[in-house]
């Protein structure tokens, strides 16, 4: 199994970013998706969730109206639309895959985003 984030980097306030995370190994289109993020000095927390079969989204408070998560089945792969960033933004994303069947998740190694001017 793997998850294989890209996308980060650094970005001015008010940019955007779109990052991706690209699965393998598993059956990708079974199992929730999900992105979290974790600051500096901070505990890891949810920013976003799209569901297996159905494509139902959830949002953290502080990523709605600015953040998408969206999935190609096909491809494999979770994107997180990020627009309008701001400084607090700045974190470690992690994806997530979560398997609400078997209760098993599976992390990727992270992406850096860095939103500064």
């Amino acid at each position: 199994v793997q998850l294989v984030e890209s996308g980060g980097g650094l970005v001015q306030p008010g940019g955007s970013l779109r990052l991706s995370c690209a699965a393998s190994g598993f059956t990708f289109s079974r199992w929730d998706m999900k992105w979290y993020r974790q600051a500096p000095g901070k505990e890891r927390e949810f920013v976003a969730a799209i569901t297996s079969v159905e494509g139902r989204t959830n949002y953290a408070d502080s990523a709605k109206g600015r953040f998408t998560i969206s999935r190609d089945n096909a491809k494999k792969t979770v994107y997180l639309q990020m627009n309008s960033l701001k400084p607090e933004d700045t974190a470690v994303y992690y994806c997530n895959a979560f398997s609400l069947a078997t209760l098993r998740d599976y992390w990727g190694q992270g992406t850096q985003v860095t939103v500064s001017s």
